[in-house]
Order: structure tokens, then C-alpha cells, then sequence
């Protein structure tokens, strides 16, 4: 705890744990690095300022205000959240991992990172910064690594103190972040590990972009394509943003989804 102390990072879900928060920060921190969601937490956050704000947003505006973090599918799955909280839990972020994996687009690690960092309860669940600590201090020889070996190792190393559950997994985080910066503790020992495509040249790019022009104002095809990359990705791009309920289209104008 001493060498987490020392490596502590201050962020705003840190300083105010209420599950709102700590959602919104998963969210966003799903693919994105910490330095790059903090200004954009706290325009969110200002913006919708609870859950029940976001639930009552229009998914048009959620996805203006997410935009440039990117996998935009992330947005519209904190706004499903934020409905189903509202209309299944009376607008309350529930306490337990079966109610929060019931809500779209949380797993069992961002139930977890959620009960541990908001209601302080001793649950083990894995992330990046995480197996890069264990990897480092505990499979150095070891070449692939499941998510089972360190699950176990880590009901072993769990505090005895259960009340620590917060400052422990804060600890694990900024020590990890911290031993990323020194290019140990390889990730790419985890056999669960993909590396992440470039973004340049690739569909989720254009998708990207056809987002960034719908949040201007709605467009007709021809115009839209001339705005981002009229190359064969374009028509995939548009198709799957249609069938994942982010962008519509009436008439011959594209728009955000309402």
C-alpha cells in the first residue's frame, strides 16, 4: 500500500465514488487511456449530471457529448444502462454483480471495478494495470497466463482487511499504470490478450468519422460521403452504424439516432 500511496493518481471518480461516476469512468475507460477521458468525464458529468438526466437525454446529444473517445457503441450502451437503471431499479445503480451485469454493456470486470470502487466490497475481478502487477511480481518465467491463474492468485493475495477493498484495487491500478511506464509486465502474457487493430485505414475509422459529421447536423449520403472517406469502407461503415442504433435516417438524411 506504501509504493500506491506513492504512485497515486488523483482523478474525479476517485474523489467522488458515487456508481454513477464510477460507470460513466468505465465506460469511457473501456480502450482509452486515463490522461485522454478525464476532460471528457467532467464535460459528461456536467452535461448529464446523473443517471437519470442521461436516461432522459436523447441518444443524439449522449453521442455529441462522447464524441472523440471513440468505439461510440460504448455511449449507447451507458444510455441503455442508464434506462434500464431508471426503468428496472428506480433510478438506483444497483449493489450486486447479477443486477449491474444485467445492464447492457457492463461484464463481470466493470461490476466488479464498480462494486469495489463505489459500494468498497472485497470482489475480485481483472483489468489491464492488474495482471500487468501479477504478470510482473508473479509469472515473470511463465509465457501465457489465463485469467484463471490470476483470479486464484488473487483471492490468495486479497487483503485480510476486507475495508481495504477500494484503496487495494486503487493501489493495483496506479502501480500498474506505473510499471506499464516502464515496459514491464508484458500484457501480451495473458492468453486472453487481441492486440488492438490500427486505427488508420480501418472500418472503425470511418465509422468514427461518419459519427464526428452527424454530430454537426444531419446530412443527405452524397454529402456525407465527400465529408469523410468515399472509399468501399463508407457503405459498411453507414450499414453498421444503422443496424447498432446510432445513426437513423429519414428521407435521405442521416442523423444521429433521436
Amino acid at each position: 500500500m506504501r509504493r500506491g500511496r506513492e504512485l497515486y493518481r488523483d482523478m474525479p471518480w476517485r474523489t467522488n465514488t458515487d456508481p454513477y461516476y464510477v460507470l460513466v469512468s468505465e465506460l469511457m475507460l473501456q480502450q482509452t487511456q486515463v490522461d485522454r477521458v478525464i476532460s471528457k468525464f467532467n464535460t459528461f458529468v456536467s452535461r448529464f449530471s446523473d443517471i437519470q438526466q442521461l436516461a432522459k437525454a436523447p441518444l443524439a446529444d449522449v453521442l455529441t457529448a462522447w464524441n472523440g473517445l471513440g468505439y461510440n457503441r460504448r455511449a449507447k450502451f451507458l444510455h441503455d444502462a442508464a434506462k434500464r437503471t431508471v426503468n428496472d431499479f428506480a433510478g438506483v445503480i444497483p449493489g450486486t454483480l447479477e443486477e449491474l451485469t444485467s445492464l447492457p454493456g457492463v461484464g463481470p470486470n466493470t461490476a466488479g471495478a464498480i462494486l469495489a470502487y463505489s459500494f468498497n466490497q472485497p470482489i475480485i475481478f481483472i483489468e489491464t494495470n492488474i495482471r500487468t502487477v501479477y504478470f510482473y511480481h508473479f509469472f515473470e518465467d511463465q509465457d501465457k497466463v489465463s485469467d484463471r491463474e490470476l483470479l486464484k492468485l488473487m483471492a490468495e493475495t486479497f487483503p485480510k482487511d476486507l475495508s481495504r477493498s477500494r484503496q487495494w484495487y486503487q493501489a493495483l491500478m496506479d502501480y500498474g499504470s506505473y510499471l506499464k511506464k516502464q515496459g514491464v509486465g508484458r500484457i501480451t502474457k495473458s492468453i486472453h490478450y487481441t492486440k488492438q487493430t490500427p486505427l488508420k485505414g480501418s472500418l472503425r475509422e470511418v465509422r468514427g468519422l461518419i459519427v464526428r459529421c452527424l454530430t454537426l447536423g444531419d446530412m443527405n449520403e452524397s454529402d456525407l460521403r465527400a465529408a469523410t472517406v468515399a472509399d468501399d469502407r463508407f457503405d459498411a461503415a453507414l450499414t453498421g452504424l444503422i443496424h447498432d442504433g446510432l445513426v437513423s435516417r429519414t428521407g435521405l438524411v442521416f442523423h444521429l439516432t433521436k
